[in-house]
């Protein structure tokens, strides 16, 4: 029996969490090499890349916690960027 998963497509407030978790990843590696840093954090440059422009708007908790060790960044700035709650303006 086959069975088919169909995934529910993300709202635009998801997006845009995704899109500010981007730009927070981004600016946290501050012009280190992404291959380094997607190396520490167990993904793939690629997919470094996604994330940090928003292709990628839904990242696993593992993933994200992977950057976050791999950046040096502590948790809960990612779970601020990604509610809204961060203080800081980031270009995006």
């Amino acid at each position: 029996m086959l069975t088919l998963v169909v995934r529910v497509p993300l709202s635009p407030e998801q997006l845009q969490a995704g899109t500010r978790l981007g730009a927070l990843i981004r600016t946290a590696r501050a012009g280190r090499d992404p291959a380094l840093i997607a190396r520490h954090a167990g993904i793939s440059p690629e997919t470094l890349r996604k994330i940090e422009v928003g292709r990628i708007p839904s990242p696993s908790f593992g993933t994200v916690l992977g950057l976050c060790a791999a950046l040096g960044m502590p948790l809960q700035k990612a779970v601020d960027a990604w509610q809204g709650t961060d203080d800081q303006s980031m270009a995006i």
